[in-house]
């Protein structure tokens, strides 16, 4: 153990710890930005920085290791100032476009330029003027917001061992950029998303099918029906003030009832299915000869990454459809048939956990029935938006039970 002073708190610390994990284990809060509890060190935005007794310069608290007897202030004047002066030489090279941005209201910079009280900024503004790259349905990126904490880096290539970005130039020129290709879509970026929840601000972020969903309401000869995976009823609660999970089921089909679906029906229905179709495909492989082990093609990200690093491994897939895809191919035989719909006239949306969805509905092959199986997808972010732009009151919501047909299942593993 080593004892040290912060904030004129006397404390003891494992040997090795960093100023920043001493701090966090005396209650101390000190900002971070390229920081991230699940990634290695990288100490190059600064904005942690703390005086450190006998230190003629700012320590970078993320990285520097404390020593016995070690003197600690995070929040003296000449630390107040120098993060001020670090958030306003970001801010000097990023849009001041918040009130557009994707994130606003959950950036991390901007929670940061806030904290600090930063209303005018004394450095001249200078955004590079980036092209933004909608290549792929899935992901967008806009270089100009990256404040090159590459976090998104180390997610993609450590992480999801993908490596469709990286860093190219030095300096004041450094930018992160996709790998083998000038837009992600030539990369080997297999649309997982992960890097989305990496950012730290709006570098990044899932392509919005809101305005889709708005239209497609508003058309009174169209029949808007979703499908909701199960994950998605988790995680919603977060985005619209509750604890996760807190959501009951049957009050979120009444929400998405009150925004404008007509039909709400459950991913479930063909989780059932899918359990049939590909146990009943490995029985045909054993029983007749076939590739074996067999995998699942219920992840698109899996089948992506399949796809791009081992396709010699394909054959290893099950034919089978996932279970987003077999649900948007049957809403439109199957489903309009019992419901005697013009499935032209049906608009299939589906509610997922996973930005891949997005590029596996705009697959080409995903259209049998002569009509695409899955319209468009929104992500669990993109519900809570739209929950949040209707102003609903969950607290007095009604339960509403699932349409049948397609809205029943057992939820068997």
């Amino acid at each position: 153990m080593v004892n040290i002073t912060i904030d004129g708190i006397k404390t003891s610390v494992p040997d090795g710890s960093t100023i920043l994990q001493a701090a966090n284990a005396v209650g101390v809060n000190v900002p971070t930005l390229c920081y991230h509890p699940d990634q290695s060190i990288k100490a190059n935005c600064r904005v942690c920085v703390c005086e450190v007794e006998g230190n003629r310069l700012l320590q970078a608290a993320c990285s520097q290791p404390v020593m016995e007897g070690m003197v600690i202030k995070t929040r003296s004047p000449k630390v107040i100032e120098a993060r001020k002066t670090i958030l306003e030489l970001i801010l000097a090279n990023h849009p001041q476009d918040c009130l557009n941005c994707i994130r606003n209201g959950n950036c991390e910079l901007q929670d940061l330029a806030s904290e600090y009280c930063i209303r005018e900024n004394p450095f001249e503004l200078k955004v590079r003027g980036l092209a933004k790259d909608f290549s792929t349905p899935s992901l967008f990126r806009d270089p100009d917001k990256c404040v090159l904490c590459r976090r998104c880096v180390e997610t993609c290539s450590v992480v999801q061992s993908v490596n469709a970005l990286g860093l190219e130039n030095r300096g004041c020129h450094a930018m992160v950029v996709p790998t083998l290709g000038k837009d992600l879509i030539d990369s080997p970026c297999i649309m997982c998303g992960q890097c989305i929840h990496a950012c730290p601000v709006g570098a990044i972020g899932e392509v919005e099918n809101i305005n889709d969903f708005l239209k497609a309401v508003a058309d009174p000869d169209k029949v808007v029906i979703t499908q909701i995976a199960p994950a998605v009823r988790v995680a919603i609660a977060e985005e619209i003030g509750l604890n996760t999970g807190e959501l009951p089921m049957e009050v979120f089909v009444q929400g998405l009832r009150q925004i404008g679906f007509d039909y709400v029906l459950h991913t479930n229905f063909t989780a059932d299915l899918t359990i049939l179709e590909e146990g009943n495909e490995l029985l045909k492989r054993l029983k007749e000869g076939g590739t074996l082990p067999m995998f699942t093609s219920c992840s698109p990200g899996w089948i992506n990454f399949c796809e791009t690093f081992y396709p010699d491994l394909l054959d290893n897939l099950s034919t089978c459809k996932s279970p987003q895809q077999m649900f948007g191919a049957l809403a439109k035989t199957y489903w309009a048939d019992k419901m005697g719909i013009d499935p032209a006239k049906i608009v299939s949306v589906s509610i997922m956990p996973c930005v891949a969805k997005k590029f596996e509905a705009s697959r080409p092959e995903m259209r049998d029935s002569g009509f695409q199986d899955v319209d468009f997808v929104l992500t669990t972010r993109e519900i809570g938006r739209l929950f949040r732009m209707s102003g609903l009151d969950f607290s007095k919501l009604p339960a509403s039970k699932f349409d049948s047909w397609m809205g029943e299942y057992t939820g068997a593993p």
